[in-house]
């Protein structure tokens, strides 16, 4: 069975959370992406502590299209140095990897 994997980035307004989770999906590097937020997100940049609101898109994919998943969203993003993580999916319903794997061809 090939390895999945969840995706996960932020960005700092809903539409480019959904330019980024559509763009992805139609260049079959995800199966899917999921839109959350607004999320308050506390963090240190340049030596100083911030807050600010951003919204998560997390994707499904299969771990040999993460690579160019990574790539698409780093050329996308708004940030210039955003956060692309990746998850393993240890355990799913067949049906639903062998949709993953299908959906990211």
């Amino acid at each position: 069975m090939a390895d999945f994997l969840i995706v996960v980035t932020t960005v700092d307004s809903q539409d480019a959370a959904r330019k980024l989770s559509r763009s992805a999906v139609e260049a079959s590097l995800a199966a899917s992406g999921q839109v959350t937020g607004p999320i308050e997100t506390t963090y240190r940049h340049l030596g100083e502590v911030c807050d600010s609101t951003e919204w998560q898109v997390t994707f499904r994919t299969a771990a040999d299209r993460s690579a160019a998943l990574a790539e698409h969203l780093v050329a996308q993003h708004p940030y210039d140095s955003p956060e692309v993580v990746a998850l393993r999916i240890e355990e799913g319903r067949a049906e639903y990897l062998d949709w993953i794997a299908r959906a990211t061809r």
